[in-house]
Formats: structure tokens, sequence, C-alpha cells
């Protein structure tokens, strides 16, 4: 099976992007996995800190192994935003394709420093590192109960991702252009920042990476493919539907305590998010 790297650069040289599903237990990796399957493509399973610690990064591998095995399906893991160095490391040991620092919330210098020393470790085993210069909203635990607006302070600025760029050597970077963690209280998030991310792609030139893709318009989606965006991570709308999908048919069947008979609308529903995305992205077929 070809590795990540291969992808993401398919993904850059033809114009699509992988999508990268978080999840936080079995029950949503198989909506995910399956609608992967369905659609023939590529997927990068995520695991922020805090979800790798509650499922554990060495049984995050096992099932990636298993699930590779048995679908044939290109299924990568990725330790999403990680701020603590010896953390990502413990994930490179345990056998993840891809790791994510971020430093967005250190001075740029800092930010440089232990990215450097992330890459270090990480292609030496081989493995996709992804930076992050400028910063996203709010935890995508939480709802915006109000109309959200990004700080032009927190956008990505064309001449700090150069000089990040220039001095720690990462594979794709990602950038703040008018997203942010969860979905504004409308169901629609605010529109990219297109000029932002045309500037990026024609100063920097390199790979990006779309944070905080749930409620991105549509439209704004296919212009960031075509202006060098990748890999878009999606997470709030899958716990959305998996959360409210679970909390209906429980209301609807108070005697049900079987839980493989109850979760299966949930992960039907996550499949049907997951296979959205996937034709939104352009990676149907890719696999």
């Amino acid at each position: 099976m070809k590795n990540l790297k291969y992808y993401l650069d398919k993904a850059y040289k033809e114009g699509w992007a992988i999508g990268q599903f978080n999840f936080s237990d079995w029950s949503q990796v198989r909506g995910i996995v399956q609608a992967a399957q369905n659609m023939k493509s590529p997927i990068i399973l995520g695991t922020s800190e805090g979800e790798a610690k509650f499922v554990g990064l060495q049984e995050a591998v096992a099932m990636r192994d298993a699930l590779r095995k048995k679908t044939g399906v290109p299924i990568f893991l990725n330790l999403d935003h990680g701020k603590s160095v010896d953390y990502l490391k413990e994930a490179v040991a345990a056998g993840y394709d891809m790791i994510h620092f971020d430093g967005s919330k250190l001075p740029l210098d800092e930010n440089i420093k232990k990215s450097v020393e992330v890459v270090a470790f990480g292609k030496w085993k081989g493995i996709v590192v992804e930076g992050e210069v400028g910063r996203f909203g709010t935890d995508a635990s939480k709802l915006y109960t109000e109309k959200f607006q990004i700080k032009e302070e927190d956008l990505t600025k064309v001449d700090e991702a150069k000089e990040y760029l220039k001095k720690a050597h990462i594979d794709v970077m990602a950038v703040s252009i008018g997203t942010f963690h969860g979905i504004d209280a409308s169901g629609v998030s605010p529109h990219l920042k297109l000029d932002r991310l045309k500037d990026l792609k024609e100063n920097v030139g390199i790979a990006m990476v779309l944070h905080g893709g749930s409620g991105t318009p549509e439209e704004d989606i296919k212009e960031g493919i075509k202006l060098g965006i990748v890999k878009i991570n999606i997470n709030t709308e899958t716990r959305l539907a998996y959360t409210k999908t679970l909390r209906n048919t429980l209301d609807a069947n108070k005697d049900q305590i079987t839980p493989y008979k109850y979760l299966q609308n949930s992960i039907n529903e996550v499949q049907k998010v997951i296979e959205e995305k996937i034709k939104l992205f352009g990676s149907e077929g890719k696999a």
C-alpha cells in the first residue's frame, strides 16, 4: 500500500483533498471506514491528544492495521493538534502515519524551534509532519451562540509562513484562513479568506491543511482545494450526527439496553456525513 505522503502529493498535483475524520470510539470508526470503502477513497483517521488518550495510541494503531487489512483501503492515522513534543514522540513510536504539531499559540521563533525538533524525529521515522502558523477559533466541543468573526491578527501571515517553512521543513502546513473549531450558530460557518489563501499559495508554495472544515460553505471548500488545500479536517459535523442520532434513538427506545442495536443508527449517520465529504473533496475513487 502506498504511504500517506504519496496520496498527499497526488492530491496536490491533481487538485483534490483527503478528509481527516476524528473519532473517539470504535462505532464512529466503523461509519467512517465504511464510507471510505464504499467510495474507494483514502482517508485519515484523526485523534486529538484528548481523543488519543481516551482511545489509546496503541489501540488506535491496532484498529487502523486491522481495518487496512480487512478492507484494503488506504487508511492513515494522524495525531491531531499535538502540543506536547513528548506525546508526539509517543504517537510516532506507537505507529502513527502522521503527526501535527500545534505551536500556534507560541511566539513564532519558539514555534519554529519546537517544529524543527518534531520534524527531526518524525522524518527519521518516515512519517508526515504537519506544522501550523496562525490561530483557529474555539474548542471543537463548543458551538457558537452568536455570529462568529475571526480576528484579522489570527489569520496566517505570508511573511511568517515563509519564515516558518524556511526553517522548519514540514510536509504540510495548517493555515488560518477564516475557519474555527466548531460550527456557527446558524449552521453555516463564515466564508474562507480565499484571497489570503491565494497569497499563501503564490508566495509560500506548500500543500496546505484546512482545520475546522465543519460547516464551511461548499463553494469555498472547492475553491480552497484549487488553491492548494490537500487535507481537510472534519470533527464537529460527525460528532453532531452521531450524538443527535444516539439521543433520538434512545429516546424512542427507552427499554433498549443492547449497545450494538442502538448504536447502528448513529454509525449510519456518520457514514452519510463522510460520504458527502468524500464527494465534496474529490477523493472518491482515488484509493
